[in-house]
């Protein structure tokens, strides 16, 4: 796989030798068993895969060599380049504007680029809309196109939907960047629907079989639907693809409940006219540390934090994989550990930010989860592991700590 140049204080001296380690052992990504740190006064149980994944990756790549090729030009980025307040705020630091939020609402009017200025499209990828009106204005938006591949692989996959004569059914956050771009793509080649639940999937399925009468659709699924969708017309044949950062198993079960509901709708003989079995969307990272963190979990522990922006999607599952067997914290950085007896960290419930105190196992030497999202540095994860160990002092030196683990690795 392609090697990226990311700046060195986004790099890690502790995750990087683990990883580096885990890596030699296991090129081929088979073993999702977690990596323990013994350190005497505490364990630290790290995930198998976690942190920055390829696409995450390329975009801070071309947006750093966007700030190096244009001394001078004023650079803009559509949105949040990832879901991760430091890798934002560095861009920020240097110079870089962003013209819209996480939501699309303008920050700055679009008519004050120009066509000399420089568009950075983020990892979400962008609307159609949105590339016609940049490119109307002379921007050159493939220049520094940092769109991830497997959301473009996502439009292809619904484009070919389209194709075939096939409503393009979503399951993503309606609000996601990356979700808004997708749908964009999508109603370009046929009829489409967002949809985020299982909920919403069962309510989708008594449009399709009847059982509500289509007068009522529209005040259902107002503004996730494509302009003229039919649902008389447009559901009687149907495909899944996902936003790429949702839960696997959420996406697989509203597929498997949708094809089952087409089947006994139309007849398992008719099932291939109705329902395209299309493979699973999800990219290859997110994939990986969702297993991976199911496989952290087989070990037990006492306690987990997760690090990664608050508003980070496949962060957000990690944390709802975790919290279904253990006390779980979800935090942006270090300084959200404020000391040993209080954790700021986001409560993905009520979606607020609260604080905890006596947050910290009781047990002795108490094994604690670290892991974190595709758009969070190791760098950061580090750090939150030298804050834990603060608090359990006397306990084996970090140093040494990953020379015995390197040792029993090339054992």
């Amino acid at each position: 796989m392609k090697s990226f140049e990311i700046p060195t204080f986004y790099q890690s001296l502790i995750i990087g030798r683990v990883k580096n380690l885990r890596k030699a052992a296991d090129p081929r990504k088979r073993d999702f068993s977690p990596t323990m740190l013994e350190f005497g006064t505490v364990s630290i149980l790290l995930a198998r895969h976690f942190g920055f994944c390829y696409g995450v990756e390329n975009a801070i790549e071309i947006s750093y060599k966007a700030l190096a090729e244009n001394p001078g030009k004023r650079i803009f980025l559509l949105s949040q380049m990832i879901h991760n307040q430091m890798v934002n705020a560095d861009l920020q630091d240097r110079g870089i504007r962003f013209l819209m939020d996480t939501h699309g609402n303008e920050l700055m009017p679009l008519d004050e680029v120009k066509s000399e200025d420089i568009v950075i499209v983020p990892a979400f990828g962008t609307t159609v809309e949105m590339e016609a009106k940049l490119v109307s204005k002379g921007i050159e938006v493939k220049q520094y196109n940092t769109t991830c591949p497997f959301v473009e692989k996502v439009w292809k996959r619904s484009s070919k939907l389209g194709e075939e004569k096939h409503t393009i059914v979503i399951h993503g956050k309606p609000q996601h960047e990356e979700t808004r771009a997708t749908f964009s793509h999508a109603k370009e080649n046929g009829a489409a629907i967002v949809i985020e639940n299982m909920g919403e999937a069962e309510e989708l399925a008594k449009f399709i079989n009847g059982e509500r009468p289509i007068a009522e659709f529209n005040t259902v699924f107002e503004g996730r639907v494509s302009v003229g969708f039919d649902p008389g017309k447009d559901l009687k044949r149907i495909g899944v693809v996902n936003q790429t950062t949702m839960l696997a198993s959420d996406t697989q079960g509203i597929s498997d409940f949708l094809k089952g509901e087409m089947e006994k709708t139309f007849g398992v003989e008719n099932l291939k006219s109705h329902f395209a079995d299309t493979r699973d969307t999800l990219c290859y990272a997110t994939n990986d540390n969702q297993q991976a963190t199911i496989g952290l979990l087989k070990e037990g522990a006492e306690m987990a934090i997760v690090v990664g922006g608050y508003n980070s999607s496949n962060t957000s599952h990690l944390v709802e994989l975790c919290e279904m067997q253990m006390p779980t914290f979800f935090i942006q950085s270090e300084e959200d550990i404020l000391s040993m007896t209080e954790m700021r960290h986001f409560d993905i419930q009520i979606k607020e930010v609260v604080k905890t105190t006596n947050f910290l196992p009781t047990t002795i030497r108490p094994k604690i989860i670290v892991t974190s999202g595709a758009s969070c540095p190791d760098a950061i994860v580090d750090r939150v592991i030298q804050r834990l160990l603060s608090f359990y002092p006397g306990g084996i030196e970090i140093d040494e700590v990953l020379a015995n683990l390197e040792s029993k690795t090339e054992k």
